[in-house]
């Protein structure tokens, strides 16, 4: 989540340090004046930690995420969308018709053990990243139409980024967290990716992390809790515009527990701080709860849609099952099961009425690159039964389930993360209207590591036929995902062979669009390139989207420095934690 805007006056400072980032005091509705600092920011999560390691880590909550949290070149503005330096000493020099970008890192950065952060951690970074052999969620980051962009070190303090192509997308690209040469360097140039991928599991003592941004790991205990620490290097060039040093807070914690309820009753209940309702029910609770005086809290409903998607995707290698793949690489299954789909069922039983259909994988907060050309499959079971006629399920067997002239049931698993209530109970509509039709779909809510590797896994038989999961992240600049849209890569969910190949024309048209778009600077001529994108998108209907819901905010009365109101939304949430302070 990113914005922009230009910097704000340079403190004093060693003369050994550049000048500091400062945060300007409009990002916060309420400023800390009486400079209070310490303090512990509260959060839960329904799913424990997979690693600590940034490199494997998959999930959209991580322990990595959280500590590198300040920690890119560039940032975004939320009051303007800007691109603005924030470990960059400046906006770079930019040459090679909007290809190359020459960048210097603000001098005197250091990670949390006190090694200088400097052009070696970049390097190192994307070189861990860009080996296919490492496994990183980033990979697909750093290519443009299957070629790779290129960072080169200049000096101790200088960056040359070379993409090959333009990209609407440079700055975005170029804002990864740079992780410590001395410690992923030294373990590559001794034991390759293997050595990697063998740092910070979740047996590593915390002692031995080492992190760039605002946090640093502290204890961790499975299952239970995780609790992270100010890292006071950040505050050494990171400063709110009285020159104080951020983050104010000192700790970061993550209660971890069994589902969304356990989370929402830990807000009620005053233990945790934040929580983002999803649904009338939730938000009723919370109201209730600060109604009667049991809670002191802030609630804001309605703030924006949400920048995620709920979608299922359907597995088209399965060479193991002929019978599967031929269904699932039917466009007018893929389609049939989109008209299976009650939108309008979900959001009013699954959202309590506060959320929106969707249909297309760009978010319903970026409204303007949602394009009425672009065909809805709308819920029709009527419709979904003669395209499922069409490929030759015309009977039903004693149990009401369709069958093939073989008297093979039309039948599929389908899996969610076990414990998310709403996507349960997005799973569970889904299989009841799939029963009106004939359509036999075994639902089962499981762990989600052990669903994130299989929604992740390559090869021409893989370990899954349905999955419904969410994405978020992203950004509002071409906001098609670089690790979705184009053929082989790591989140093309529905077709990810081991060569990577494209299967269909669509997907090849899509790629080519997804890189036209991000190679077109003016912003109308992208909005066109997007809106044929869209439309092959969903005429592809390689995913099926489901809901999108609406996000709400509420926070405990103790925490201060949100955003104003007008500065929140689901892409930049509800608050700089750089600026949160303790009341």
């Amino acid at each position: 989540m990113k914005k922009a805007f230009s910097l704000a006056v340079a403190l004093a400072v060693s003369s050994s340090l550049a000048a500091p980032f400062v945060a300007p005091a409009a990002w916060t509705a309420e400023q800390n004046t009486a400079n209070k600092r310490g303090g512990e920011f509260r959060t839960a999560t329904i799913s424990d930690f997979k690693t600590f390691n940034p490199f494997t880590s998959a999930e959209a909550t991580s322990i990595p995420g959280t500590m590198e949290e300040g920690a890119g070149l560039f940032m975004q503005d939320p009051r303007n969308d800007a691109i603005i330096p924030k470990m960059a000493d400046a906006m770079p020099v930019v040459s090679n018709n909007n290809k190359r970008f020459v960048v210097k890192i603000r001098q005197g950065m250091k990670f949390s053990d006190g090694q200088e952060i400097t052009a070696d951690d970049w390097i190192t970074t994307y070189k861990l990243h860009t080996d296919d052999a490492v496994g990183s969620n980033s990979f697909d980051s750093f290519k443009l139409s299957g070629k790779p962009i290129t960072v080169k070190k200049i000096d101790k303090y200088t960056l040359q980024f070379d993409f090959p192509s333009v990209s609407a997308n440079a700055y975005l690209t170029m804002s990864y967290t740079p992780w410590p040469d001395h410690i992923f360097g030294e373990a590559y140039r001794k034991g390759g990716a293997a050595a990697v991928k063998a740092l910070w599991g979740l047996s590593t003592n915390p002692s031995q992390i080492v992190s760039p941004g605002a946090w640093v790991l502290e204890s961790y205990q499975a299952g239970e809790r995780a609790v992270l620490k100010d890292n006071p290097r950040y505050g050494e060039w990171n400063k709110d515009s009285r020159g104080n040093a951020l983050p104010y807070l000192d700790r970061y914690t993550y209660r971890i527990v069994k589902d969304v309820n356990a989370q929402l009753a830990a807000f009620l209940s005053g233990q945790i701080d934040a929580f983002n309702p999803a649904n009338a029910d939730q938000l009723a609770q919370v109201k209730k709860a600060m109604d009667g005086g049991n809670l002191k809290a802030t609630l804001l409903p309605n703030v924006s849609p949400a920048a995620s998607s709920s979608w299922i995707t359907f597995n088209w290698n399965k060479a193991g099952d002929p019978f599967k793949q031929k269904l699932f690489r039917d466009v007018r299954f893929r389609q049939a099961m989109s008209h299976i789909a009650n939108r309008q069922a979900m959001v009013q039983l699954a959202l309590g009425g506060l959320g929106v259909e969707t249909y297309y994988s760009v978010y319903p907060v970026f409204k303007n690159w949602i394009f009425d050309s672009a065909p809805k499959y709308k819920y029709n079971l009527a419709a979904a039964s003669k395209l499922l006629a069409q490929m030759g399920f015309t009977k039903k067997n004693a149990q009401g389930y369709l069958v093939d002239k073989s008297g093979k049931v039309l039948e599929f698993n389908l899996s969610t993360n076990a414990g998310n209530n709403i996507r349960e109970q997005l799973g569970r509509i889904f299989a009841d209207e799939a029963k009106k039709v004939g359509v036999k779909v075994n639902f089962t809510p499981i762990d989600f590591n052990v669903l994130v590797g299989q929604l992740t896994a390559k090869g021409d038989n893989r370990p899954f036929d349905a999955i419904l999961l969410g994405l978020s992240g992203g950004g509002n600049i071409w906001p098609f995902g670089v690790n979705v849209v184009p053929c082989g890569t790591n989140l093309h969910s529905y077709n990810n062979p081991t060569n990577g190949a494209c299967l269909v024309s669509k997907e090849q048209l899509m790629s080519k669009l997804y890189y036209q778009g991000d190679s077109t600077l003016d912003l109308a001529a992208r909005r066109k390139v997007g809106e044929q994108l869209l439309k092959a998108e969903a005429e592809l209907q390689g995913v099926v989207y489901l809901v999108g819901t609406t996000y709400h905010v509420a926070y405990n009365e103790r925490l201060g420095g949100e955003y104003p109101r007008n500065m929140m939304d689901s892409y930049y949430g509800s608050r700089y934690t750089d600026l949160t302070f303790i009341k």
